[in-house]
């Protein structure tokens, strides 16, 4: 199955909660799941889930959140398994460490689909070297640029007049005159922001 192309808001209402999927307008009144803070279709009783549609949903929420596909999910679940610590965590840093989770985090985009287009546009640089593979895996010592060229451009505009706002999380610094992110250390479990329960992904995969 290719990349999901519907409306982003209704993934949000069909997890039960705010993925942040839309950038500044999921922070706005008009955000449709203010409006409508149930799941998407016709409407009838609303079923208990079964431990397996717990599960489901929980690894469901993560993989939309990161816009990452089914394949890709399952290739980051295997390689979190060989790692040593706890496959949860492991299969979480995997995630934040994708190039266009790191661009959306150091403020340069709106939301991470926004990251992962302009990754793919070849707006940035990697130790000096264009990267347009929104999956890239940054590593510590990593320096992440805008290119020169896009500097001219609506969207280095709308980041440079934002970026003051932007809050950066420990395992990142950010040199905000400069536009340049930089990263520090891989991220811990603190360090990841939003609530989930990396448990019930870990045995969804394993059952």
């Amino acid at each position: 199955m290719g990349r999901y192309i519907g409306p982003s808001c209704r993934l949000c209402r069909r997890e039960g909660e705010k993925l942040f999927l839309k950038g500044d307008k999921c922070l706005s009144p008009k955000c449709p799941f203010e409006k409508r803070p149930y799941p998407p279709g016709q409407h009838t009783r609303t079923r208990k889930l079964s431990d397996y549609g717990i599960r489901l949903r929980e690894k469901q929420k993560v993989k939309r959140m990161y816009g990452v596909s089914e394949r890709q999910m399952k290739k980051y679940f295997k390689e979190a398994e060989k790692m040593e610590g706890l496959t949860g965590e492991n299969l979480l840093k995997l995630l934040e460490m994708r190039l266009d989770n790191v661009v959306y985090r150091l403020g340069f985009a709106e939301s991470r689909k926004h990251a992962r287009q302009l990754v793919r546009h070849g707006h940035f640089l990697v130790n000096g070297e264009k990267v347009d593979i929104p999956s890239y895996r940054v590593k510590p010592g990593d320096v992440i640029a805008w290119r020169e060229k896009s500097k001219e451009k609506f969207p280095y505009q709308k980041a440079l007049q934002d970026i003051n706002d932007v809050i950066v999380p420990a395992w990142l610094e950010l040199d905000r005159e400069k536009m340049i992110g930089r990263v520090l250390r891989e991220p811990e479990r603190s360090d990841i922001d939003f609530r989930v329960d990396e448990r019930l992904i870990v045995e969804f995969y394993s059952r």
